[in-house]
């Protein structure tokens, strides 16, 4: 604890600043990667920055997973590329409505008969 609490007396919160997720969201419901900046935040804390690097590296990289989706849009390419290689070698057909043709709507005013 510092001797003087010079944010206290300021009334700032630079530390809370800082951080993304921990930042006053709307509706007062925390953010979607709260929790992974938390557990980063909490394991680097005290560590030093070099140590807190090396050590803390597997909650940075999913925090920055959940901030950025980076290791989802990849394997979302690959699946889709996986997909359109076998509609290639006819190893499969994707049902109709996923073709992308015109949807048949119902009319509201017919009778179902």
């Amino acid at each position: 604890m510092p001797f003087w609490d010079l944010q206290r007396q300021l009334g700032i919160d630079v530390d809370r600043w800082l951080l993304r997720q921990s930042t006053t969201q709307p509706y007062g419901v925390a953010g979607a990667c709260h929790a992974f900046e938390r557990e980063w935040v909490e394991c680097g804390h005290g560590l030093g920055q070099t140590r807190a690097r090396r050590e803390c590296q597997p909650e940075y990289e999913d925090f920055m997973e959940c901030m950025h989706r980076t290791k989802l849009a990849l394997r979302l390419k690959k699946i889709l590329e996986q997909r359109d290689k076998m509609i290639k070698e006819g190893k499969y057909t994707p049902p109709e409505y996923h073709k992308g043709g015109a949807r048949e709507v119902p009319d509201p005013h017919k009778s179902p008969r």
